[in-house]
């Protein structure tokens, strides 16, 4: 069997950027279609576009992999919708399908094997809602710890507990998180990649909100930076009105407090969600801190 062309191949590589938001429910789709385990996930470190142009390349080099491209092909071919909600265009998405099936059939390249893409479904269906139950489970997990933490005496131990917190949350969500580290002369409290920007966080869960100051002298941490990094600060006991918009329209930073992290923590928004939130109205209206009770007003709609 020869192997699938290589438009059909750069068809089937915009699918999979365009129609998966995590890489977990993606494995699992690879996996449906026939792909050993091993093999699906061999390049699940790199960019969803990155891991399957070098999936469906190297499947080109082995003896049965023309065989395997046309499993994945058929099992791209048989989606009628998005394997995920979470997916922010969907309409990219589609198109994305719509212009792979029509290339496909224009080249007789589609196996019509229903009751394999039906089996194919139901497996990728119920590895996706494992992923999801484990997902929940580990977040319900990460918010026992936050409540533990929330009624300990010792507030040093509050705020290592939360560094802990934030690294394990944004593992989750597959956001890379890194944990508290040390420049020459700083102390980061931790650092993440979020829709092509870099992000230092400062996670603070004192008794008292933070002062203008404190937010300051994290704001030049950031600033001390390349130019396009930006800032969260974290600050469970929330910031005085006065202070928060002090930086409003003047800075790149974000302020997120404990009710968005319960949020987060109670299932009721994920956390790509809440960022990309807050971050739109901090880029849009200049707005540095959004209360929690205010998110449904921007953004994208509640996570399912």
């Amino acid at each position: 069997m020869q192997p699938v062309p290589y438009d059909i191949l750069e068809a089937m590589v915009q699918c999979f950027g365009k129609c998966f938001h995590y890489k977990d429910p993606m494995e699992a789709f690879l996996v449906s279609a026939g792909m050993p385990k091993a093999l699906a996930a061999k390049h699940k470190h790199e960019a969803k576009y990155v891991w399957a142009r070098n999936l469906l390349t190297e499947l080109a080099e082995s003896e049965d992999g023309a065989v395997k491209q046309r499993r994945i092909l058929t099992a791209l071919c048989n989606l009628r919708d998005l394997p995920e909600k979470e997916v922010k265009d969907r309409n990219a998405g589609l198109d994305a399908l719509r212009g792979l099936k029509r290339l496909a059939l224009s080249k007789h390249l589609v196996a019509k094997k229903e009751r394999d893409a039906g089996k194919a479904a139901r497996e990728l269906h119920e590895q996706r809602a494992r992923q999801a139950a484990e997902r929940s489970k580990k977040v319900e997990a990460l918010r026992d710890r936050f409540n533990g933490a929330v009624t300990s005496s010792d507030r040093q131990k509050a705020g290592y507990a939360l560094e802990d917190i934030l690294k394990e949350l944004f593992a989750v969500f597959e956001i890379e998180y890194r944990k508290s580290y040390k420049t020459d002369t700083q102390q980061i409290d931790g650092a993440f990649r979020f829709s092509g920007f870099d992000y230092l966080v400062e996670a603070k869960w004192r008794k008292e909100q933070p002062t203008e100051a404190d937010i300051m002298g994290f704001r030049g941490k950031v600033e001390g930076k390349l130019e396009s990094t930006r800032g969260i600060f974290v600050s469970v006991p929330g910031f005085r009105p006065e202070v928060a918009r002090k930086f409003n329209g003047r800075s790149n930073l974000v302020l997120l407090d404990g009710e968005h992290l319960v949020m987060v923590l109670e299932g009721r928004l994920s956390l790509p969600d809440l960022l990309e939130k807050v971050i739109a109205r901090a880029a849009h209206e200049g707005v540095a801190h959004t209360p929690a009770r205010t998110l449904g007003v921007y953004g994208r709609g509640l996570s399912k």
